[in-house]
């Protein structure tokens, strides 16, 4: 059974800085792209980051590049985002999500986690 379990979101002020963690199981590590989304009270779901499998390679939305960065430890099969310079308008539910793809998109993916919720106080 595929499984996604993301921890490391919680309440912090502007200007900090948290890692969030994915934490994956059933299925072979490298064969799956993850992606990191997040959904902000009354808005619609937004792509944050992911790994280019085809090419190894990150993206980044633009509303984050310079803040975020995505890692990964194939042995824990766990990507990690970390998230600096934390501003109220990242306060969200960040969810991580896997599947097949070559390419990083933001759009469905078979399989999410729960999400864990990031809240930035002024």
């Amino acid at each position: 059974e595929v499984q996604l379990v993301e921890s490391g979101g919680g309440l912090v002020q502007a200007g900090g800085s948290l890692r969030l963690s994915c934490a994956a199981s059933g299925f072979t590590f490298d064969d799956y792209t993850i992606a990191w989304f997040r959904q902000a009270p009354g808005k619609e779901r937004e792509g944050v980051s992911c790994f280019n499998r085809a090419n190894g390679s990150t993206h980044y939305a633009d509303s984050v590049k310079g803040r975020f960065i995505l890692s990964s430890d194939n042995a824990k099969n766990t990507v990690y985002l970390q998230i600096n310079s934390l501003e109220p308008e990242d306060t969200a539910v960040y969810y991580c999500a896997a599947d097949h793809r070559q390419w990083c998109t933001y759009d469905e993916y078979d399989y999410w986690g729960q999400g864990t919720q990031v809240t930035v106080s002024s």
